[in-house]
């Protein structure tokens, strides 16, 4: 019988794979749990949540690195029928007041402290939060809220439910609420589970932070599939290699950042990353050169196009022709369907470039904010992607475009129109249009080109220190700034933000 709710399917897994392990390679907060433990603590936490008056319903907002205690609150929501409404820990107090604000989260999980931040200082700077009843940090209130009590009968759920809502960078200066059901959630990971089919003994390194969908995924895989899953909450190139060897790590995912970082840390420490025989590489342009080092020392890579609406809808497999590993997206997952359409939504030829509409049971189920929904979906529940792209004579996918106007920075989506908007309040400058200039190691970095008020000028450093200033997580403040006397226009005036790209390029 398929499980169509999450606690259901917590509770299958724990059930036939206890003893599988959760381990978490981390300078401040190190662990390796089992998932009965976790699941355990899990329901004591939601339990208590409870008690507290957490409805069906309510968002819980889990603002935490990829530790035990990120899945021990999955279990707690599932739990009591709340929403977890997982948070990118960079953010600022900009991005993390908003995201209360509309979601009306009644609790916060943080840590107190971590990588310098100091969390009640984030929390404070938000303003108002009036649906926030509780901000509850790592420590001894945590401990308490998982340890204490009798665990009460789970809170019955539906299928549809929403299960998590996700916020994401996008086109749009603030973020977008993004809502996932139960079924939309474990039908992703099905299909993912099923891809994975062949590798025996799997074990997944995760390099994803959970406020990301690809962290929580991976998460959650870990709690519905138990499957033994390495989680960092750091980046180290050096350390991935070695988790890799000590952990005979079979699968994992990441940018072309983090892959370029494990080939190069293995070659220079002697490392055998030989057992790592599925790298899924996303979240970013792909270098062909990178793949080719890839396959070189036996790792097989392939691409996978996908977005927090739709988290996977294509994907290369390691038994790919070489050509399509290195130029393509691969073949449309199990139970999806892609569409390419021109601007009014209308079907393009066959094999020519269309705007990417796609449609399964992976797909999220609206914006929090409904006000979105109307210019997100075509008739017949088809989501606009906003990518350009075609299909191969073999059914493969190319991504040829963006429409969108972000900036994917690592795997970092930034909104080009955020960056603008916060430049403009800079005295010195007078226009700003923000692309993305290619990096080698980061993929994309944000690149601002501005026009400066006359007589004034204008440094990195200078609009650093603003950004600093405004609160703003640090992955979107320009690394790179070129001035110009004018930006160039088409006859309505509309910036050309093509020649822009082309240039910085």
């Amino acid at each position: 019988m398929t499980l169509q709710t999450f606690s259901a399917a917590f509770a299958a897994a724990t059930s036939q794979t206890p003893d599988s392990h959760f381990t978490v390679y981390s300078e401040v907060r190190p662990s390796q749990t089992q998932l009965a433990d976790i699941h355990a603590a899990g329901q004591r936490l939601g339990s208590r949540m409870i008690e507290a008056g957490i409805a069906p319903g309510d968002r819980i907002a889990v603002m935490l690195p990829n530790w035990r205690e990120w899945l021990v609150c999955a279990v707690a929501c599932a739990h009591a029928g709340a929403v977890i409404l997982p948070v990118v820990t960079i953010y600022g107090a900009k991005e993390l007041g908003f995201i209360l604000r509309q979601s009306g989260a009644r609790w916060l999980f943080t840590p107190e402290q971590w990588r310098g931040v100091d969390y009640a200082a984030v929390v404070a700077d938000c303003g108002d939060l009036p649906a926030l009843d509780r901000h509850v940090c790592l420590g001894e209130a945590f401990d308490r809220l998982e340890a204490d009590g009798p665990v009460l009968p789970a809170v019955p759920a539906a299928p549809d439910d929403l299960a998590m809502l996700v916020y994401t960078s996008g086109t749009t200066a603030d973020p977008k609420g993004v809502k996932h059901s139960h079924r939309s959630l474990l039908a992703e990971l099905a299909v993912q589970q099923a891809a994975r089919g062949h590798v025996q003994n799997e074990v997944v390194l995760s390099p994803w932070p959970p406020g990301h969908v690809a962290g929580a995924l991976s998460m959650l895989r870990f709690l519905v599939h138990g499957v033994p899953i390495v989680a960092m909450d750091q980046w180290d190139a050096t350390a991935a290699a070695r988790l890799i060897e000590e952990h005979r790590v079979t699968s994992s995912s990441g940018t072309p950042f983090h892959l370029s970082g494990i080939i190069e840390a293995a070659e220079r420490d002697g490392r055998d990353v030989g057992s790592l025989i599925n790298y899924l590489v996303g979240a970013a342009p792909v270098p062909s050169t990178l793949v080719e080092r890839s396959l070189a020392r036996g790792i097989a890579v392939y691409h996978c196009y996908g977005s927090s609406e739709h988290p996977t809808v294509t994907s290369g497999t390691v038994d790919d022709p070489l050509d399509k590993q290195l130029h393509t997206e691969g073949r449309v997952m199990a139970g999806s369907e892609l569409r390419f359409v021109d601007d009014d939504g209308r079907d393009v030829p066959p094999g020519e470039e269309g705007e990417i509409a796609t449609r399964g049971p992976e797909l999220f189920v609206g914006y929090y904010d409904e006000a979105l929904n109307a210019a997100a979906f075509l008739p017949g529940g088809w989501y606009r992607t906003g990518d350009i792209g075609r299909l191969d004579a073999e059914g493969y996918l190319l991504i040829t475009d963006r429409k969108k106007d972000i900036i994917i920075r690592g795997g970092e989506n930034i909104s080009s129109k955020e960056v603008e908007e916060l430049l403009l309040d800079l005295p010195q400058v007078a226009e700003v249009a923000v692309v993305a200039a290619k990096h080698e190691r980061m993929g994309e970095v944000v690149h601002a080109v501005i026009v400066a008020r006359p007589g004034q000028t204008l440094t990195l450093d200078a609009i650093r220190a603003h950004f600093a200033a405004a609160g703003i997580a640090r992955q979107k403040t320009p690394e790179k700034l070129t001035l110009v006397d004018a930006l160039p226009r088409n006859a309505t005036g509309k910036i050309l933000k093509h020649l822009l790209r082309n240039n910085a390029a």
